[in-house]
């Protein structure tokens, strides 16, 4: 935040404090087009004495005492007091009569969960739907899970491209085109359906091509963004967006559906893509160094808050490099196991409850939600114990073990326990429980990407989500030949639950959470 003048001065040429030094020599504005620049721009005033901007001795030492209290206020406004000062700065706020502005890093990582909220919102809306166009068009369980899989297929493909545009451009403008293009592919999903098959899995592979995109984007903005004490809980906040886009899209699809047609969760979904874009573009940009909102003690923060080894400069090493060390690989087989068991969950959630139960669509989705609703409460839950965790000495390794096992034991437990529900009450619930505690990987695979890879975290990520999308497409596809084949979802949950096991031995064995490459 920037303070113009001490609180009940008068306005005038000879005593206005000139804040133009901190920003950048020139400002442009905002652009989606792909330039690959960060511009470096002065950190606070270079003012050794009051005078020498023109305030007198008084002013000064208020100006002084409102900088200080601006950063403790940022400190402690969302994540906590890191410096024991937060009750105390508020005060000092209140008696200078200085407003206290958000912080920028907070606006973006609201706006980083909006749109993490919409890219789940839109791949629930074709679960759901899915259910009615197999009714019309006769689909057979295995062919359902065909087309359930579609958006998988683009984006198998994006995930790498993605995070090395990431890793070059930024994440800001990645993003952007990113929205903009799945939004475009949500609005013509209904349509190709009503035209052709071909052009449904057509469009929904598009849409999965721009989708691939996010995930990287929102993990290299995060590092950007927030000090290490604070990356866990940014994450936490984020990943909470996109969670609760399942709930979003759950249940205002079907409600929609009922009342304005197949069409109508598609184009109001889209429109709040395209509204979304036009707000990030002009808000946000893929560092705080470019930004020219940003307060002097707010980049102060976020830089002193990374360690050396997250900001040194060195070149990409290559795939085969990145393949080669044992810490990636756990952090690839966590992003497989993750997404066969969350895409499972994420495309089949309906049709199991609606097959199993036998209730109706509106039930089902409403079963469906409240799972994914909790795990955007346990996510955040995740980070903050994550953030507090290292701030307390434990081991960065340790902590990033901690938490990943604890989000791959507990969804197994819950998958094995679900064979035994009697009821869609109980299955909800182990549901919840399982999806709750899966979220603490967040906190665990998710930023450990950033621990051993601060450079090409885009690049890692990128592979690790190809793999995992993979794992994705066969999971979902063979959800629906082995409900065909046994007329059951047993066989298949037992099967994800072993592979949450496995996968954590793994991990516990070669992760790290030292720098790698």
């Amino acid at each position: 935040m920037e303070v113009l003048r001490p609180a009940g001065s008068v306005s005038s040429p000879g005593r206005r404090l000139s804040m133009a030094g901190s920003r950048p020599a020139s400002l442009r504005r905002t652009q989606l087009g792909f330039v690959s620049s960060i511009r470096a721009r002065p950190v606070g005033l270079d003012c050794s004495r009051g005078g020498a901007c023109g305030v007198s001795g008084k002013a000064w030492g208020r100006l002084q005492g409102a900088r200080c209290t601006a950063e403790g206020i940022e400190r402690g406004l969302l994540f906590g007091d890191r410096g024991g000062g937060g009750g105390g700065a508020e005060a000092a706020a209140a008696e200078g009569g200085i407003g206290v502005a958000v912080p920028e890093r907070f606006k973006m990582v609201a706006l980083m969960a909006c749109a993490m909220c919409l890219c789940n919102a839109d791949r629930v809306v074709m679960s759901v739907a899915v259910v009615p166009l197999a009714a019309t068009h006769g689909w057979s369980s295995s062919f359902l899970g065909i087309v359930q899989s579609s958006f998988l297929w683009g984006y198998v493909f994006s995930s790498v491209a993605g995070g090395v545009l990431v890793d070059k451009y930024g994440g800001k403008r990645v993003m952007a085109w990113g929205v903009a293009l799945w939004s475009l592919a949500t609005l013509l999903t209904p349509w190709a359906a009503n035209h052709s098959t071909v052009a449904l899995l057509a469009i929904r592979a598009f849409f999965g091509l721009a989708e691939g995109v996010a995930l990287p984007s929102m993990s290299t903005l995060s590092s950007r963004w927030f000090p290490s004490h604070e990356r866990a809980s940014a994450v936490g906040i984020s990943m909470g967006g996109f969670h609760l886009g399942n709930v979003v899209g759950l249940v205002l699809t079907p409600l929609m559906m009922s009342s304005v047609g197949i069409s109508g969760p598609f184009l109001l979904f889209s429109s709040l893509g395209l509204l979304w874009v036009m707000k990030w573009a002009n808000g946000v940009t893929s560092h705080p160094r470019e930004s020219r909102f940003v307060s002097a003690s707010e980049l102060r923060l976020i830089e002193d808050g990374k360690s050396n080894a997250a900001v040194r400069n060195g070149e990409m090493p290559s795939i085969r490099v990145l393949l080669s060390k044992p810490a990636a690989l756990a952090i690839i087989l966590a992003n497989i196991t993750n997404n066969w068991g969350y895409f499972v969950l994420l495309s089949w959630m309906p049709v199991y409850f609606k097959t199993v139960f036998n209730i109706n669509l509106k039930q089902a989705a409403w079963f469906s939600a409240v799972p994914w609703g909790t795990m955007a409460v346990s996510g955040y839950i995740a980070g903050a114990a994550s953030d507090n965790l290292i701030k307390a000495g434990y081991s960065l390794t340790l902590v990033r073990k901690v938490m990943q096992s604890i989000g791959f034991i507990g969804p197994g437990i819950a998958l094995l326990a679900l064979n035994y529900a009697n009821s869609p009450a109980v299955a909800a619930l182990f549901i919840t429980v399982g999806l709750s505690l899966s979220s603490f990987s967040q906190a665990g695979f998710l930023l450990n990407i950033q621990d051993i890879a601060p450079n090409c975290a885009g690049c890692l990520h990128g592979i690790a989500n190809s793999a995992g999308t993979v794992a994705a497409i066969i999971s979902t596809i063979g959800t629906g030949y082995f409900v065909q084949w046994l007329g059951s979802f047993q066989a298949f949950l037992t099967v994800t639950a072993a592979l949450y096991f496995a996968t954590t031995i793994f991990y516990n064995l070669y992760a790290t959470g030292d720098r790698v490459f």
